[in-house]
């Protein structure tokens, strides 16, 4: 049994979301900033935790100017 790196707690096989080479609870698997629900494959990873693409991988993380990933949300 593993332990998951959200809440620490013991991730037994009925409940697991295996994402990141880390065992989750499904309901622990959420982005880091706004805690929204996350699937595999549709996240972004940054520094060992899950982000939603857009908007926060975006905004956190995007390039500087471009929050968002596009330059219509660039704000002066």
């Amino acid at each position: 049994m593993s332990i998951c790196p959200k809440c620490n707690k013991p991730v037994f096989f009925a409940e697991r979301k295996t994402s990141m080479g880390k065992d989750w609870h499904l309901s622990c698997f959420r982005c880091e900033k706004c805690n929204k629900t996350l699937e595999a494959g549709k996240y972004f990873e940054h520094g060992g935790k899950p982000y939603c693409e857009k908007p926060c991988y975006s905004a956190l993380f995007g390039p500087e100017g471009f929050r968002y990933g596009s330059i219509d949300c660039y704000k002066h």
